[in-house]
This record gives C-alpha cells, structure tokens and sequence, in this order.
C-alpha cells in the first residue's frame, strides 16, 4: 500500500450506535417468552471432512442436495465442539478445509402452519466461514468464526402441504487466508524429495491452536411476523437517579405500538415508558458495580419490551426482556472510574479452550472457570483473542465481572494483512461485536487488535463508526501492541471512516504501541521481563517495568494497565533456586511484578491481568510442550503455585479498595463463601 495511502491502526473515532446500525438488523440473544419459542440444535451430528485434493468434492458432487450419508461415510459430530480432537484420526486434528455438518429436525406443527410466525435459524458461531442450506437450499453464508449470525426460513418451512421435517446442513471452511480475521497464510511445499505432490501447510502468526467447526450453539427460534429486532441501551447517572436511555427497533410493519418498563430484582416496575425510543429515570437507583467493589455487585434491572401491531393476518403482540445494568464508566489522567470511584483491574488474560472439546462452548466448564475466578478474587478479564460465547458475557454481568471485549484482530504480522479487503471485513467484524454485546453493563471497553504489526507503513486498522464517546460513553476503545523500547508508530497518522476513506487524525488517537495495550486515552502494557529475554534474571524486573511504566506515563499522561505478564509454568516441576518453567519461577517472577506494580499502583497503574487464567493448546513447535503453559491453572482447572500467590494479592487489593486502609485485612478472605 502506498504511503499517501495507509493510515493508522489507530483509533476507531468517536464514534456506539450507527456502528451496530450499520448491519442489516439486530442480533439479541434468542429467548423465550409468550411470543418466542426456542428449539436447541445442539447434541449429534452428522458429520464428514473432505479430504480430497482440492477440497470441494463436496461442492462438485453437491452433498448439499441429499441425505450427507447417501454421499458417503459420516461420523458423529457433538455440537457444540471443535471437531479437531474429538476422534483418534490424526488427519482430523490438523485439517484444513471444507468440513461438512448435517442435521434433520423435526418442527413443531405450529411452526409450518401459522403464518404469523417467522421461524428463524441461528448459528452461535461457525470458524470460520460457513454456507447453510435448508433442505438443500442455499440459505446463509457468513465469514467469521466467532460470532453469531442468523436467517428467517419461514418461507422454506411455510410452503404448503410439506412434512415438518427439516435438513439443515453446514459447510464450514477453517482456511486461514490474508483477508480473514485471525488472518494466515497456505505454503505448498514444492521439493518433491521431501513432500507429497500437492503438499500444503497453515501458517499462523498466533500462539493458540486454530480450533474449528461449529463450537457454539445452533438452534431455531420463532417470532411473530412483526417483531422487535433490536435494543439498543446506554446508562448514566444524575445524582441519586439512574437514567436508562433506549432505542428500539421493529420490523414487519410500521402499524405497532411499543410499551417499555423498567422492573428492579425484585419485579417490581421502577419506570415506564412508550414509543421506539426514550429515557427511563430511577429514583434511588441501584447501580451496577463490579465484583468486590460493593456489597451487592451486578445489581440487574429488567427492561420489558411489549409490541402490539395490526398485520392483514391479524393482530401480533411480541415480547423481549433486556437485563441492564446501569453503572457509568469514566477516565481521568491516573484513574479508571466505575461510577465515580476509582476502579483496579486486578484479573486475568482467558482463553476459551479445554481438553477434548477444543474451543467449544460448555456450561460445566464455563461455570467452573467463574467460580475459579471469584475463589480467586479477580474482577476482569479480557477476552484474548477474539469475542467469547454470549453466555460468558452474561455470566460477567451476573457476577460482575468486568470485560475488555476484543475481536479476533491477532496476529496481523505480515504486510499482505493489511489491505482493502482485510480492512473492510475488520470493520464488519468490530460492527458484529459491538451489535452482539453493546447492552453488556460488564464490558468496559472494545479492543480492535493484539499485537499488530505497527512499525509497517501498509498498517492499517478500521475506525467502526460511532464506536465511541459520543454515542457510548461508557466503553473505552483499544488495541494491543508489541515492541518493548520501540518508541510510538502511528502516532499522528490519520485513521479510516467507515467507507475506508482517508478522515483526519484525532487528537486524542495517538497509537503506542511499546508492548503496550493502548486506548484512545489511557493504555494497557505487554511485557515478558525475565521470560523472552534477559532469561532467568528475576532480579532486573522491578527495573525494567518502572523505566516502562515512567517513560510512557511522562510522554502520554495516560493510566496505565499491566494487561501481560507471567512465565512458562510445568505443573509439578519445582526447582529452588528457582529455574525457568518450574513453579517457583512463575511464584517468584510475578511477586518481583507485583512490587514493580505496588510502586505505581497509587499513582497511575489502574491495573493488571496475569497471563494466562489457564493453559491452553497451540500449534506444535519445539518450544511449545502440548501448548502454552503461562497458565496460573492447568489446563484442567487445577492450580499451580502461583495461583495461590495471586489469591493472595488480589483479595488484599480487593480489601483496600473496600475498606478503609488502616482497617484492611482478611475481611474478603473470611466472609467470603469462595475460600
């Protein structure tokens, strides 16, 4: 890319609602309730990769067409899974192409007969491109792996005298390519003496395995013809009052009426109002805090919204209950305010990842890894390297928990990343994270990259319209970077709009990027001292991180988050004095942290998230032993050493913050029922 062309990765403007509004329609969770029904897709598949050479004898023989079993051999499938580790073929575990999932559903009479009803088919995720049929009808592509998308099929389920019965099938595409988000590469490896005619690998510029299939929900839901298809909420506060401010949006006829009520825990109605938009007020509000920073932490409202409207077939009412959380989010030169108090990220970096079900949502294991994080007294985490399932986003706002929701912008290492293509579909992207998760009082903050490529003049990353300050005041914008001395890189370059036209700098949009995780006003640091050089030197930590933290802190005058740091742990290998991946090195390397951290802590550091919450599965290579092993857990869920080390710290931080100073001790530990 030319030079008079690129522009910064920088920041994505100050921009919340077109972002979400950009996409045609909403994305709200499916529920239940007198107007919407639900039928999980979840449990066995049907379920074929194809291992032919170019891999589309699928597409050429149309499997699509007829039963997935008149076509050939199938297997088993669970869905929700990643089907890379779910069978003893070694084939399976590395594939890299077209894999081919096939269910039959049986619907409900109701379904096919009613004509008021819209019968919808939703994909919590599918990595990473997909093509559905419907009884062997082209239905619904989407490109991306993480996130949910959706198509209304009544007009394929309401066609007469058909039996109810319903083939959906899925093709699904794991092909890492320049243009997809995380982005790769195909090498065919040509000399013949060493590799097969046609011989061909997945390059990655990521440190976790490349999971694949269909790793989250599939389900059908129903709603009337007209039908509410998104909320959009943002909260303030005005003296003792919580002001709840909504917009809401139909489809299927312009004839309804909306009522809008507002209910507290206890289902009592706290505010009422009408119309697709407006303000609710809440006298005595109960707000929204995180997790140890206030006797009654997630404190959720219900919002209730009821459609009536007139369609030739008749009246239709329609009904969505929205939890929210009404909190404020603020920054200042030195502090992270969550409803005007200051606000200390002590958590964790995650992934989603377990033995044997890979990336796959999994509510045992989802439930477990919350009550790990409240036994171990975090308040945070951020969701590297991609959006999480909508269930761990709900169970962050149950618990209060707080979020910095990133999208799957990793590993953009290379110059071919950045290009048109690339930059055009991140921006869809970042629109279909805000779309899902813009209602989530628990995320704080949208990070739009890890770790790109900043020094290159073709980098480039996406300003996602209304994304910021003016139309969402409380969530912050960021992207991680890497580099521990190198001096800014973007700073001053201009930034995209939504069309990928040039638009001028803002003059708060700076981008660092010195190990550093940095938001258009405050920024977040990476970094590996006495991990990925000066190896073993514990003693040059303290050091290193206050030059770090002082050099950055005097040129930007931005808080600062620890969002990195940590060292390569085997569970069981001890060694004293300490050495390198022995539990008493990871001990040792993170309380020489955490005195470097307590130096700042008072002043400008607003935070610091371990990496990683646990250990997780990666590519294969000579320095990686069956994965990544920074985890303070094992991959499992049992604790190393330093787990307890970080219980320790983070319930006295979590003391402090809610106790006076002179009085802070063991009052979380005790009262706790998670000791």
């Amino acid at each position: 890319m030319a030079r008079g062309s690129a522009v910064a990765w920088a920041a994505l403007g100050p921009l919340l609602w077109g972002c979400a509004l950009g996409l045609q329609g909403g994305m709200l969770y499916p529920q239940e309730s007198p107007s919407r029904e639900c039928k999980e897709l979840d449990g066995l598949w049907s379920f074929r990769a194809d291992f032919s050479d170019n891999r589309r004898r699928g597409f050429e023989e149309q499997w699509y067409r007829r039963p997935l079993w008149e076509s050939g051999p199938t297997m088993d499938m669970p869905v929700p899974s990643s089907f890379n580790d779910i069978s003893q073929d070694w084939r399976l575990r590395h594939f890299v192409g077209w894999v081919w999932y096939e269910r039959e559903v049986i619907l409900p009479e109701r379904w096919t007969q009613d004509l008021r009803t819209r019968v919808v088919l939703r994909i919590g995720s599918a990595h990473s491109y997909a093509i559905v049929w419907v009884n062997g009808v082209d239905t619904l592509e989407h490109e991306g792996g993480y996130l949910p998308f959706e198509a209304d099929i009544s007009n394929l389920v309401q066609v007469g005298p058909l039996p109810s019965r319903l083939r959906i099938t899925i093709a699904i595409n794991n092909t890492l390519t320049p243009t997809t988000l995380p982005p790769g590469t195909i090498q065919y490896l040509t000399d013949t003496s060493k590799y097969p005619k046609g011989y061909f690998v997945q390059n990655t510029y990521f440190d976790f395995f490349n999971y694949a299939g269909l790793q989250r929900s599939v389900l059908l839901y129903t709603t009337p013809t007209t039908y509410i298809d998104d909320i959009t909420v943002t909260t303030s506060v005005e003296q003792d009052s919580g002001l709840v401010n909504y917009q809401i949006s139909v489809k299927g006829s312009n004839l309804f009426k909306l009522e809008v009520r507002l209910l507290d825990a206890e289902n009592k109605v706290v505010a009422n109002g009408t119309g697709t938009q407006g303000q609710l007020k809440v006298p005595g509000v109960s707000l929204w805090w995180p997790y140890l920073m206030h006797e009654r932490p997630a404190y959720l409202y219900s919002l209730e919204v009821q459609l009536t409207a007139q369609t030739s077939l008749g009246p239709v009412s329609d009904f969505y209950t929205l939890p929210v959380g009404i909190r404020t989010v603020a920054v200042t030169k030195s502090q992270f305010l969550i409803n005007g108090k200051p606000f200390y990220f002590h958590g964790v970096n995650k992934h989603e990842d377990a033995d044997i079900r890979g990336k796959g949502f999994d509510w045992p294991l989802l439930v477990k890894d919350f009550n790990l994080l409240r036994w171990l007294g975090a308040n945070a985490f951020r969701t590297s390297h991609y959006p999480y399932a909508e269930e761990v986003m709900q169970m962050c706002d149950r618990y209060g928990i707080v979020v910095i929701d990133e999208c799957p912008g990793v590993g953009l290492a290379l110059p071919q990343f950045f290009n048109n293509v690339s930059l055009h579909h991140h921006m869809q992207v970042m629109e279909e994270v805000v779309r899902r998760d813009k209602n989530h009082p628990a995320v704080v903050m949208w990070s739009v990259a890890n770790e790109p490529a900043s020094h290159l003049e073709s980098a480039v990353l996406p300003a996602c319209p209304r994304l910021d300050w003016e139309g969402d005041p409380g969530r912050w914008l960021t992207s991680v970077g890497v580099s521990a001395s190198r001096p800014a890189q973007w700073e001053g370059r201009p930034y995209p709009d939504s069309s990928g036209d040039q638009i001028s700098t803002h003059p708060n949009c700076g981008f660092l990027f010195c190990s550093f995780f940095f938001f258009l006003r405050w920024s977040l640091t990476i970094c590996y001292y006495s991990w990925y050089h000066d190896y073993g030197h514990l003693e040059l930590i303290q050091l290193q991180l206050a030059t770090q933290f002082e050099n950055w802190y005097k040129k930007y005058q931005k808080p600062i988050i620890q969002s990195e740091y940590g060292a390569e742990t085997i569970a069981g290998f001890h060694q004293d004095p300490p050495l390198m991946f022995t539990e008493e090195y990871q001990k040792s390397l993170l309380e020489q942290y955490h005195l470097g951290l307590d130096q700042k802590r008072r002043k400008y550091v607003v935070g610091e998230l371990i990496w990683n919450f646990a250990d997780f599965m990666t590519e294969q290579s000579p320095t990686r032993v069956l994965g990544n092993k920074k985890g303070i857990f094992t991959r499992q869920r049992q604790p190393k050493s330093a787990a307890f080390l970080l219980r320790e710290r983070y319930w006295k931080i979590a003391n402090e913050t809610r106790y006076p100073h002179s009085v802070a001790k063991s009052q979380c530990l005790e009262n706790s029922p998670f000791t």
